[in-house]
């Protein structure tokens, strides 16, 4: 859990921005993750197989596209993997004002 306290001499608003701006980063971040969710899907679907069996199985030469499409598809797996991290320290965070 992350608590975020706020303290501002000059303006009460201050939490309400702060608020607006950490919502408005989640939102960015579940756009990107729906992007990436689908990059992640035309993978599985064209080798019919899970992302998790493609990290435990597969090597670049298994691949069409070699190690190009490996780094892809395995980079989208850590882009995936970094946004909800992201997402649940966001959703997270408890706000007290002073």
């Amino acid at each position: 859990m992350t608590i975020l306290q706020i303290k501002s001499d000059t303006d009460s608003s201050a939490m309400d921005i702060i608020k607006t701006a950490i919502q408005a980063e989640l939102k960015r971040l579940e756009i990107g993750l729906e992007k990436n969710e689908r990059q992640i899907a035309v993978f599985e679907k064209e080798y019919k197989i899970s992302s998790e069996t493609f990290l435990k199985k597969l090597t670049a030469e298994d691949m069409k596209g070699g190690d190009t499409e490996y780094i892809s598809w395995a980079g989208e797996l850590k882009i995936r993997e970094k946004i909800l991290t992201d997402i649940n320290r966001l959703k997270e965070i408890q706000y007290v004002a002073n």
